[in-house]
């Protein structure tokens, strides 16, 4: 592990939908023994949610009112995948779906719930690797490693299609879509570290990532 015990390490992993942050930051922080931190299944919850309750995504105020009546908690340990739970019942594998895919971008850019996600997301104690669209730039912008992953949206709708009911040609169009949704966070911050992953293997990208930590810890 290079971590010491009492410095506190944040590393920021951020990028474009199915551009292998997850994949990329869970092999980082295992290979750290860090826990792995991942923003965008707080927001899958709040769209699940907000989905299953028939509530439109976009309504912020409705959003907010139904996260206040229940008991969202983000488990995030070492080695160990990131789950979600409310009010006790783990809803992980709910986050995961076309209809979950097709609405996030509309909560992603509510205000009043990114400001919500990201007091979650401050609250973490300790040191981690987090992933997202804006952890660098915003969130964490005293993170001690900050990382940008770039694919282009025929790479990633490649990678995301076998994981999706939805064809190769549909997954690409949803991806651009959403790109578009998602630009305002989608800026990099100024000192992170853009990596093109199109020609890389999933662990040549961990590995360039462990090389820069290294030489610049």
């Amino acid at each position: 592990m290079m971590t010491s015990v009492t410095e506190r390490q944040i590393i920021t992993i951020d990028g474009p939908a199915a551009s292998g942050k997850s994949s990329v930051a869970r092999g980082v922080a295992d290979a750290l023994e860090l826990p792995f931190v991942s923003s965008g299944l707080l927001y899958r919850a709040a769209t699940y949610l907000a989905l299953r309750e028939n509530i439109n995504p976009g309504d912020e105020e409705a959003v907010l009112e139904l996260l206040k009546k229940h008991d969202i908690e983000l488990i995030a340990i070492p080695i160990e995948p990131n789950r979600v739970s409310c009010d006790d019942q783990d809803i992980s594998a709910a986050l995961h779906t076309d209809d979950v895919d097709a609405n996030v971008s509309a909560l992603a850019v509510l205000p009043g719930l990114r400001h919500w996600i990201n007091d979650r997301l401050r609250e973490v104690k300790g040191s981690f690797v987090v992933e997202g669209r804006d952890m660098g730039a915003v969130v964490f912008p005293e993170a001690s490693h900050k990382f940008y992953l770039t694919a282009s949206a025929a790479v990633r709708a490649q990678r995301r299609v076998s994981e999706r009911e939805a064809d190769l040609a549909s997954i690409e169009a949803a991806l651009k879509n959403r790109d578009e949704k998602d630009k305002k966070q989608l800026a990099p911050a100024s000192d992170a570290k853009q990596i093109c992953t199109d020609k890389l293997s999933l662990d040549e990208v961990i590995q360039a990532l462990l090389r820069e930590i290294k030489v610049t810890a």
